[in-house]
């Protein structure tokens, strides 16, 4: 089974690749390396034994997915392409919408024309806001806080109503919650570029000895311990949820949404009491203002992708933590540069 996966050099797309290759599917990278680096290609082959079609491009180059899509019989799309830091979100808003959003319907549109009706996109729990309650579900109401998130939802009600238009569509909505965490071989793992824009990473980098302390984006929230409280869950079993909606929605007609997380929450300072105890490295923190767009708490009721799906998040914290810190203790810059 070819299955087309823009993106998939960065952090989750990676993840899922391999995932693919070793339940006998076959990815096809698509992807423009704007936040990746090549070496995660060789890297891909190392753990999996297969190197995976790889090819350099840009989802809003139609002419260039016409290729793909020409060349190879693909029955489905896994779209994971896009720009997704919050606070760059803010400060550039405008390419936030055209990468996220105007590069989905030049991808949906090459697809179209090639008559491939299925596509799993990896959406956010940003489309949520600032919920009400916690946990969430599904049926919660939606809204953006930041243009990142925004980007996520128009993407999606333009998915929706396009799956409405076309009835023998099958659209997956995946909402994923933090991913963290690496494949355990230590191979590969989340390498932003610049400053990490995510939690662990920065806290990683601190503990490596790259950075000097974590900055704690606020330490007033109404919370347990006044920093923000999200839902981490490992990539790999992010990855796994990927292939769950291909086998099981993949080819079924419909807009099918979900959320992908572990169910509980957790603060800044657990995640870097639990990063302490992985790695036997202190990690120095320092409280500092909130960044705009953030929420006090966010964690999701996955029961709806456990009963439809099959699927359920199995890794523990622990397991998070300390494949994050053999990633990055294996890999203190990151992957090399070619």
């Amino acid at each position: 089974m070819f299955v087309l996966v823009t993106g998939g050099m960065g952090y989750i797309g990676s993840h899922t690749c391999i995932q693919m290759i070793e339940s006998g599917m076959t990815p096809i990278i698509f992807d423009n390396l704007y936040n990746s680096k090549p070496t995660v290609l060789d890297r891909i082959e190392k753990v999996s034994g297969v190197r995976p079609i790889f090819i350099e491009g840009d989802i809003r180059d139609k002419q260039a997915l016409a290729q793909v899509f020409a060349q190879y019989d693909i029955q489905s799309v896994i779209h994971f392409a896009g720009l997704k830091a919050v606070g760059e979100s803010v400060e550039k808003p405008l390419e936030y919408y055209d990468n996220n959003v105007h590069g989905t319907l030049v991808l949906v549109d090459a697809m179209r024309d090639a008559g491939v009706k299925s596509m799993v996109f990896s959406s956010s729990a940003t489309v949520y806001g600032d919920p009400a309650s916690v946990p969430i579900l599904e049926d919660f109401p939606t809204s953006a806080t930041n243009p990142y998130g925004r980007s996520k939802l128009i993407v999606e009600e333009c998915l929706t109503d396009f799956q409405k238009a076309n009835p023998d569509w099958s659209i997956t909505l995946l909402r994923y919650f933090n991913p963290v965490g690496s494949h355990p071989s230590g191979e590969l793992g989340e390498d932003p570029q610049g400053i990490p824009n995510n939690l662990m990473p920065f806290v990683a980098q601190v503990a490596v000895g790259r950075r000097e302390f974590l900055s704690v984006f606020g330490g007033d929230y109404p919370t347990k311990d006044g920093t923000g409280v999200r839902d981490y869950i490992h990539v790999m079993d992010l990855a796994d949820g990927h292939l769950a909606a291909l086998n099981h929605v993949g080819s079924k007609q419909g807009l099918h949404i979900y959320n992908l997380g572990t169910g509980k929450g957790n603060s800044v300072l657990e995640m870097v009491v639990a990063f302490e105890k992985a790695s036997g490295q202190k990690v120095a923190y320092k409280i500092v203002d909130r960044r705009p767009g953030d929420i006090a708490e966010c964690w999701a009721n996955p029961a709806k992708a456990e009963q439809e799906l099959k699927w359920k998040a199995s890794r523990s914290l622990e397991q998070m933590t300390e494949d994050t810190w053999r990633w990055q203790s294996n890999n203190p810059l990151g992957y090399p540069q070619s």
